[in-house]
């Protein structure tokens, strides 16, 4: 029961097991594909690695298909790794659009390795669909001897696209021989043959491996987005070895040829909360760019199953990413989550808000100062002027040994939060800011006590997709 009350209403969750990569996003013949990195036999130690998949018309309400990929090719003995999705129009054999999903194929070969520079291989597998359910057969595109020399054997995560003059892209997360984090960028004129065709590269280290690359165009604008691994001990990483970041590349400066510089202090965290790591972005049939990250990070010094769960991890819910004045990139909910409101909760004179269960969606405009806005009396979110912090201070592990996440902010402006059970996101300033993170509240009814001022406050209780 304790597992159950945990459950999430619009947040993606495995039906049992584990989560995690968002992988393959995309829409295809109207509805909306989620894959992601599954484990459905966790906490068993040897639990198969592959892709669980789970399908919505709207982005709200969604069914799930179990796991779909499975490592079961002497390519991917280790683990069907994560990957991306690609239409393509008027491919499939009824002359709709077809469904090309590409990941890594993972093989760690038994032995006395370091794992890094020998006793693993990494493939890059294509699987097809002409429905976006059935798959084809397993086809491997790239092995170690298509990379170039200066890999080592950590190479992963393919994502590709299409340039509108038929040419294809693929982007590879990969290390090098000197430990330095960078992108492989491979060309293809079919999406199957595939060649060298540059790199992207940091002005400075920054991070001995980049996992889950990914290339955003907002207002003309490119960006490199991807997970520097080794971070551990830049002052603004909180002691995480994994983050996630993005660039906004030098204008007239693209992907694919020769090397793309990447400029260090264009790098701006894609979440400032304790629970994110290896986003994915798509672009819908409405020209939009969404985006999903998994709630969790490779090793958290906190845990994200407690009290027996037969469960582990969540996804983010969609996010639309817009580009500001600025080059930052914002990021708010998807407007379709606003379905799922159902009865308004007003606030009562002391500054308290009451949702009878802990799912409700708060928005919070016109905040003037300092300001805090405070969960069961153990999650804190406060702005003193300069600073926005979020803090678990609780006797009952609520937090489950997360403690402070802090960041400069010059001012607060508006606030919304979507609370769902064990997940909480919050954006601040119109999604300049995000914050990420799971709780394990332990009482029946939530209480949310506001200290400050702010113009409006509105809140919502929330239904369920799930």
């Amino acid at each position: 029961m304790e597992s159950d009350r945990m459950r999430m209403g619009f947040h993606l969750m495995p039906p049992t097991g584990w989560l995690n990569d968002p992988n393959g996003l995309c829409q295809f013949r109207g509805v909306y594909h989620v894959f992601y990195q599954y484990s459905p036999d966790w906490p068993n130690p040897d639990a198969p690695r592959g892709w669980g998949h789970a399908t919505s018309v709207d982005l709200v309400r969604w069914t799930h298909h179990g796991m779909v990929i499975r490592p079961d090719t002497v390519d991917e003995t280790s683990g069907s790794y994560s990957g991306c999705a690609a239409v393509v129009p008027g491919a499939a054999a009824d002359g709709g659009d077809l469904l090309r999903l590409y990941y890594t194929g993972n093989v760690k070969e038994p032995g006395d390795f370091d794992y890094v520079t020998e006793g693993r291989r990494a493939t890059q597998i294509l699987v097809e669909s002409d429905d976006g359910l059935a798959l084809g057969p397993k086809r491997p595109l790239l092995r170690e001897d298509d990379y170039p020399a200066c890999c080592t054997r950590h190479v992963r995560d393919p994502k590709v696209w299409r340039d509108p003059d038929g040419s294809w892209w693929m982007l590879l997360g990969a290390r090098d021989v000197d430990d330095h984090g960078f992108v492989l960028v491979m060309h293809s004129d079919d999406g199957i043959s595939w060649t060298y065709a540059g790199e992207a590269r940091a002005d400075m280290p920054f991070g001995f491996m980049w996992e889950c690359p990914d290339r955003i165009v907002l207002d003309g604008h490119v960006y490199l987005s991807c997970c520097p691994q080794g971070m551990g001990e830049r002052p603004w990483a909180n002691g995480v070895d994994d983050q996630a970041c993005y660039f906004e590349l030098a204008d007239g400066v693209d992907l694919g040829r020769g090397t793309t510089p990447v400029q260090t202090d264009r790098a701006h965290r894609w979440d400032l909360g304790f629970d994110f790591y290896a986003p994915q972005t798509f672009v819908d049939d409405a020209g939009r760019t969404l985006f999903i990250g998994w709630m969790g990070v490779p090793r958290a010094p906190y845990t994200s199953a407690p009290g027996n769960m037969t469960w582990c991890h969540c996804l983010t819910v969609p996010r639309l990413l817009t580009r500001c004045p600025d080059g930052r990139i914002a990021q708010q909910p998807v407007p379709e989550l606003k379905a799922l409101r159902q009865g308004a909760v007003e606030q009562v004179d002391d500054g308290m808000l009451h949702l009878p269960e802990h799912r409700g969606d708060i928005e919070i405009d016109g905040i003037e100062g300092p300001f805090s806005i405070t969960l069961d009396d153990a999650f804190t979110l406060s702005f003193d002027g300069t600073t926005l912090s979020a803090r678990f201070d609780d006797t009952l592990g609520v937090g489950a040994g997360r403690t402070q996440r802090t960041w400069p902010v010059d001012r607060l402006d508006n606030l919304r939060l979507l609370i769902d059970n064990s997940a909480i996101e919050v954006f601040a300033n119109d999604g300049r800011a995000a914050l990420a993170t799971r709780w394990f509240p332990v009482r029946d009814e939530l209480t949310v006590a506001l200290s400050g001022s702010a113009r409006t406050v509105r809140a919502w209780r929330m239904g369920s997709g799930m």
